[in-house]
């Protein structure tokens, strides 16, 4: 079988096998629940508690500020509908409606979460606009607070074409504004790191933020695990009910594997994200450079510069993206045409339609996104086996041009005849 080339890390990792070591003895000798009061249970426990330690450590918080949950995903919901529920509980603010400001490229998660707020009547909705560069405008945030904002959400690094966004920045504005207001209680500053934590700064007092969650198997972490990071004092409540676990802000019995195996991820991010930044933006700038050349009529989407060192996305003019993703697969080369969590939906991308693109364009997307162990000779490969498959795809498409113009115009010329 030929080598399979793997170019899709934005959609997951594999589990480093440091993290696999690690949380082995958790699935077996050390089985027991982490709430459970005998040896088992606080043996389970002690390990829970290390891992919380660890991202503690490398978010800046106190270990009571992070939440474990099943996954970015939840994590995204817990921040919001926890945000809005934690808000009406007071009384006195039943009679105003809140308001979150979000952008219109946001992950699906965060966008639906808020529609469907929307829907119940509870909350009201800025979705900021994004611009050709896939780049948020600081100043659009400042302008678009009102009195009865209570929560800003803005993703640290979008998921399909790796800009990166002026978090810090936006945070500094928020908590001037939230030091000027009455309760200093609001507006909360939310970002989803999940695409962030292997490359950028996400130390919580340097960026300004309240609530930050993340994923494991983004990091080369396990799948089904990830954690909220909540700011001491921050007004949130659980959204889903249960138990009394995480400080009573998450109900469900722990994924110890799992929250071991975050724990060793987060360590390997310490040790490997300098090295990891330095040769993926080698490895990144090479092959934009080289696609961007070598294939006519090629864009690459968002800025050039502020961008993750994995990531490039680009948009092939008369070629369809999911038959790219398709013929590169039987190539041996698996990529993506956006986020994962949206395969099944044959609309164009949203991020893409966010920042300008046209409906055609945006369905010839490609998003290649690479990892830890990416090699040089790999991207060689891909660039070679993708020129030949654009080739082939926009000689199908040309020829089925051709075939339409071909009975359009004997239709005309029939008509004539008459």
């Amino acid at each position: 079988m030929p080598k399979r080339i793997y170019l899709d890390h934005a959609a997951t990792t594999p589990v480093d096998p440091e993290v696999l070591e690690a949380m082995l003895p958790y699935f077996s000798e050390k089985f027991g629940n982490a709430s459970s009061l005998h040896s088992f249970g606080q043996e389970a426990a002690e390990a829970v508690g290390e891992s919380r330690k660890i991202l503690a450590g490398f978010f800046n918080a106190a270990p009571e500020e992070i939440i474990f949950t099943s996954g970015a995903t939840e994590s995204n919901n817990l921040a919001i509908k926890g945000v809005i529920r934690a808000y009406f509980r007071d009384e006195s603010n039943k009679v105003r409606k809140p308001h979150i400001i979000t952008t219109q490229f946001e992950h699906s998660c965060i966008l639906k979460a808020c529609q469907n707020l929307e829907k119940e009547g509870i909350a009201e909705v800025t979705y900021l606009p994004v611009y050709s560069d896939g780049i948020v405008k600081a100043k659009d945030v400042k302008e678009a607070i009102k009195e009865n904002t209570i929560l800003v959400s803005v993703m640290y690094v979008n998921n399909e074409i790796g800009t990166v966004q002026p978090i810090a920045e936006i945070g500094k504005i928020i908590n001037e504004k939230k030091n000027a207001s009455k309760d200093k209680a609001y507006p909360l500053f939310h970002t989803d790191a999940t695409q962030a934590v292997n490359y950028f700064d996400c130390n919580v007092g340097n960026i300004g933020v309240d609530l930050l969650s993340m994923s494991a198997h983004k990091i080369y972490g396990p799948k089904g695990v990830g954690a909220l990071y909540v700011k001491k004092g921050t007004r949130i409540k659980q959204v889903q009910d249960g138990g009394e676990q995480e400080s009573g802000k998450r109900a469900g019995t722990l994924n110890s594997p799992g929250i071991v195996g975050l724990g060793q991820a987060i360590r390997l991010v310490e040790k490997n994200q300098k090295k990891d930044i330095k040769r993926m933006e080698l490895l990144r700038d090479y092959m934009i450079e080289r696609v961007t050349k070598e294939i006519p009529k090629t864009r690459l989407n968002g800025s050039a510069e502020k961008r993750s060192p994995n990531n490039a996305n680009f948009s092939f003019r008369d070629t369809e993206g999911e038959s790219l993703l398709l013929y590169l697969d039987m190539e041996g080369v698996a990529c993506s045409t956006g986020s994962a969590c949206s395969s099944g939906s044959l609309d164009p991308s949203h991020v893409l339609l966010a920042i300008g693109l046209k409906h055609e364009d945006a369905h010839g997307s490609l998003r290649v996104t690479l990892g830890r162990h990416t090699t040089k000779r790999e991207i060689e490969m891909f660039i070679e086996k993708l020129k030949k498959v654009v080739g082939k795809l926009r000689k199908v498409s040309g020829d089925i041009l051709e075939e339409y113009y071909d009975n359009k115009k004997g239709e005309a010329d029939s008509c004539a005849c008459h």
